[in-house]
């Protein structure tokens, strides 16, 4: 009978091209390694889809299968399963073991492998389950854990001029996306076709600058009339109707890396109820973006903003903060929840950080002026201010379409 291994190496191919040089991802580790030796770790288990895409390249798809990343003072190898064969390794610039199913836990054995047992376990306590601290602790039987979850969200926030550039020109697909959907914008067009355009012209447009990348995630939220009133709604079959509020999202996504482009809009013409609320958001959009500057924490930021609106008898109407941070995330993995625009925030603001401001109003059915107003731009914080990366224009001159 076959010998059917617990895991085993499947080097398949050539190492593909990764988004960055693998000095980049030798600079990641040398970083998180130097949080192992402060916090005493012999080794470190990374399990989340962000964290092991930005030290490792690799951007896994669980499919309700365990994935790692296992970093120890020499090694660095991902851990994947059976089912993607060899691609996890060609998208790791490191090492890569491949666990079977044959039995229950092969995981945690090829975890073992290269972590070893009894010695002191980083790990994600923002994302290691119940379920898997049990395989974590049966298999590996640390003498401690440490939670490392919070240096890395504090490392990934900081980004490189790599990081930054690759950024910068997904913002510029998102822009592409805004204006197909401006152009596809009609009275009785329904939100799911003008989604698509939008889509379909970002993915043509990633191919074309990033021609070794995997393509997945990209998508678009596109929401008219009382569906404007979240944010995340996702997209429907409603027609649009005259007059209508609108609300433009586009998300291309690369290689991990999330970009918003998010703008109010209205179908054909704007009340003056509406037209109002929406120029006090611009205002509040601009007035939030001269205030994002080194030195300055996020809690400042949002109690200069919610003075703003407060001063207008429009603060009761903010729905949630006014920004966050951009990298490697996306609306189902993925948070650097430490750099965003709220009151409960104290992080200051440093050049190399990269943060959206999007002030929202939304206003309930019946009253004047309903729907959800949202502006979204992303910006670069620079030694002495920030870069502006979003360029599609917002506000009524431009986007009062179809």
């Amino acid at each position: 009978m076959t010998a059917r291994p617990d895991f085993y190496r499947f080097h398949n191919g050539e190492k593909a091209p990764l988004p960055f040089a693998i000095s980049e991802y030798e600079a990641r580790v040398a970083c998180l390694r130097a949080f192992m030796e402060e916090a005493g770790a012999s080794a470190i288990v990374l399990t989340s889809m962000h964290n092991i895409a930005y030290y490792s390249g690799f951007l896994y798809c669980s499919f309700g299968r365990p994935y790692g990343l296992v970093v120890t003072e020499t090694e660095c190898v991902t851990i994947s399963a059976g089912i993607d064969a060899g691609q996890p390794w060609r998208r790791s610039f490191c090492d890569n073991i491949t666990y079977t199913d044959w039995q229950r836990d092969n995981f945690w054995r090829a975890v073992r492998e290269v972590a070893g047992e009894g010695g002191v376990i980083g790990y994600e306590g923002d994302h290691l389950t119940l379920m898997q601290r049990d395989g974590l602790e049966d298999f590996l039987k640390p003498v401690t854990m440490v939670d490392l979850a919070p240096a890395t969200m504090r490392q990934r926030m900081r980004k490189s001029e790599a990081e930054i550039a690759l950024i910068r020109s997904c913002a510029q697909v998102a822009d592409v996306g805004g204006y197909a959907i401006r152009d596809a914008v009609k009275v009785g067009a329904r939100e799911i076709d003008i989604a698509m355009a939008g889509r379909d012209a970002m993915e043509v447009e990633i191919a074309k600058r990033f021609p070794d990348a995997e393509y997945r995630d990209t998508w678009v939220w596109f929401q008219s009339g009382i569906n404007t009133d979240g944010a995340h709604n996702p997209v429907t079959a409603r027609a649009i109707e005259r007059g209508d509020i609108l609300s433009l999202n586009t998300f291309p996504m690369v290689s991990g890396y999330y970009v918003a482009l998010e703008r109010t809009m209205f179908a054909g013409e704007v009340d003056a109820a509406s037209r109002a609320i929406w120029e006090a958001n611009v205002a509040a959009h601009e007035y939030g973006m001269s205030l994002l500057k080194p030195g300055v924490s996020c809690a400042e930021v949002t109690h200069q903003i919610n003075a703003f609106f407060e001063g207008r008898d429009l603060l009761q109407y903010r729905t949630f903060g006014y920004g966050h941070s951009f990298g490697i995330l996306s609306h189902y993995y993925g948070r650097e929840a430490g750099l965003e625009l709220r009151e409960d925030i104290d992080t200051v603001l440093e050049p190399g950080m990269v943060i959206s401001m999007e002030p929202m109003l939304t206003l309930g059915a019946g009253q004047p002026g309903a729907g959800g107003y949202r502006e979204h731009d992303i910006l670069v914080v620079t030694e002495d201010g920030n870069e502006n990366i979003s360029g599609y224009p917002y506000g009524p001159d431009f986007n009062v379409v179809g």
